[in-house]
């Protein structure tokens, strides 16, 4: 319960936590109360999307307390560590709900691709020109061997070899 401290906060009498004592308390107007419950009932979504505007309901400080995080988690199904990242991410994004509820996008893929335009048209011109000695044609595998052995082109997989040939409609005959 990372984020979370409940052994201090103050309890009225029907054993609710005090909302102003949360250390992300959620706040939401009436707009987007409408709004959650709305994704929540109707029309087909991302369950993840669906849970994390659950969770933000459950969270809401304006409708006045807020049930302990235990009750909140037990209620929806969900760990107490999955209402502190949404709580947490309602912050970050300073409030805005459909950035807190929607899945975040990407910047780009995790680790650059090896194979580029000067490195296509290498391994190109390599499948076209004749087979070693001993081969009658190029396969994949033996692309592979000799690309390793080429320095200005890094190693690829036999696999990836395969995707850029296929990219550019090549076959080997």
């Amino acid at each position: 319960m990372a984020g979370w401290d409940l052994t201090d906060l103050p309890l009225c009498q029907t054993g609710r936590v005090m909302p102003s004592k949360m250390k992300r308390p959620v706040t939401l107007t009436d707009a987007e109360r409408r709004e959650l419950v709305r994704i929540t009932t109707t029309g087909v979504r991302a369950a993840s999307m669906v849970r994390r505007a659950r969770v933000l309901l459950a969270l809401d400080t304006s409708v006045g307390l807020v049930d302990p995080v235990e009750v909140i988690a037990a209620r929806l199904e969900v760990s107490d560590e999955t209402l502190r990242l949404v709580a947490k991410r309602f912050a970050d994004t300073g409030g805005d709900v459909q950035a807190t509820i929607g899945r975040k996008k990407a910047d780009g893929p995790p680790v650059p691709s090896p194979v580029t335009g000067e490195v296509e048209a290498r391994l190109i011109a390599l499948a076209c020109s004749a087979p070693p000695k001993g081969f009658s044609r190029w396969s994949l595998r033996l692309l592979e061997k000799h690309v390793a052995l080429v320095d200005d082109i890094p190693d690829l997989d036999h696999s990836t070899i395969g995707r850029v040939l296929k990219k550019r409609n090549f076959v080997l005959i």
